[in-house]
């Protein structure tokens, strides 16, 4: 099976981005159609976001996510599959690279951060293909064991490098970072046990990792937080690259409600990229419920 999707990965990588954002784009419908706990999941983390204003189609939106959601999808096999030059030229402008560069000339490591929102894999892929040395990404294995080897062979070509989501992967995050090279979390991953802290997430109690604050507070490192705008009509996407609003302090709480609503305010600038299906409010096994929560 593994190998039959490598396969399939390598023929959709050689479409017209057009073409297969058009193919993601019906797939992500029919599953829409098809799924009632998809769409359920979509509708209700948009509404609780509250991002639809009250004069907004609620439905148009959640639809369009859906959409989205599939692009994104078929979007893997250029991740994962196309050659990094060509992936690297995918990206039409970059804004933000001067953060990147006063990084390099003070010799720092970079925490380069991205929530699941646009094409984050080829915006990393662009971001690796530009640095001096390795990039390493924290990932969680997929739910479907046999795409792991075609994802880590996807995102280990060229100067990627990947890390698991566990203490050995923590250690080698911070052996980069001490080595002066850059590593790439998705912040909007709930974290396992004892991992995290309750933090408000669009109104909401989320678990929330402290990785990232902790990593942050290393010595020569700067965190730089960036997305990959998907454009429309199949035209590329656009790389924003930018420091946190609030700089992160130490407090565990404090620090997770920052990154949150760093977070809140990226996703406002592109919402129906986000992967509204994600359950992000999910308890992980033997962590105490939040106070805040009704449920």
């Amino acid at each position: 099976m593994a190998r039959l999707i490598e396969l399939l990965f390598h023929a959709l990588a050689r479409l017209p981005l057009g073409r297969l954002q058009g193919a993601g784009s019906l797939c992500g419908r029919l599953v829409y159609h098809a799924s009632p706990r998809f769409a359920a999941r979509l509708k209700s983390n948009l509404a609780q976001s509250q991002i639809v204003g009250p004069y907004q189609d609620l439905t148009a939106l959640v639809k369009q996510c859906a959409a989205e959601t599939g692009k994104g999808a078929f979007e893997l096999a250029i991740a994962w599959s196309a050659e990094p030059d060509a992936i690297a030229r995918q990206v039409r402008r970059c804004e933000g690279w001067e953060h990147v560069e006063a990084a390099l000339s003070r010799g720092d490591g970079i925490v380069f951060v991205t929530p699941h929102l646009g094409s984050y894999d080829i915006a990393g892929r662009y971001l690796s293909q530009r640095l001096p040395f390795p990039l390493t990404a924290m990932y969680r294995p997929p739910k479907i064991a046999w795409l792991e080897p075609l994802m880590n062979a996807g995102r280990e070509r060229g100067q990627g490098k990947t890390a698991p989501a566990n203490a050995s992967g923590v250690r080698q995050l911070v052996k980069a970072l001490k080595q002066g090279e850059a590593t790439i979390i998705l912040p909007d991953q709930v974290p396992g046990g004892g991992e995290g802290v309750w933090a408000p997430f669009f109104g909401r109690p989320a678990y929330t990792m402290t990785l990232l604050a902790r990593l942050a507070q290393l010595q020569g490192v700067a965190t730089l937080f960036f997305t990959g705008e998907r454009l429309p009509r199949g035209e590329g996407f656009a790389v924003k690259i930018e420091p946190p609003i609030e700089p992160f302090t130490g407090d565990k709480d404090a620090d997770a409600a920052r990154l949150n609503r760093m977070v809140e305010t990226m996703i406002r600038r592109h919402p129906a990229q986000y992967l509204w299906s994600y359950n992000r409010y999910k308890r992980p096994a033997g962590v105490p419920a939040p106070e805040l929560d009704t449920e």
